[in-house]
């Protein structure tokens, strides 16, 4: 369902608002993706170390 404004009338709006406080969507994504690549790399880490001596 489409609102009665067209897709337009927010767009002023967004981009004044990303000027005003930086865009804040963009760089969750960017932080969300660092973190994601950072914690693959952790876990693949963890699991390439073995321990020397098994649980007695």
């Amino acid at each position: 369902m489409i609102p009665s404004s067209t897709r337009n009338d927010h767009l002023p709006v967004y981009e004044s608002l990303v000027r005003e406080r930086g865009d804040v969507v963009e760089e969750a994504r960017v932080a969300a993706e660092q973190t994601q690549r950072q914690m693959a790399e952790a876990l693949n880490g963890h699991e390439a170390v073995q321990p020397e001596h098994g649980p007695r």
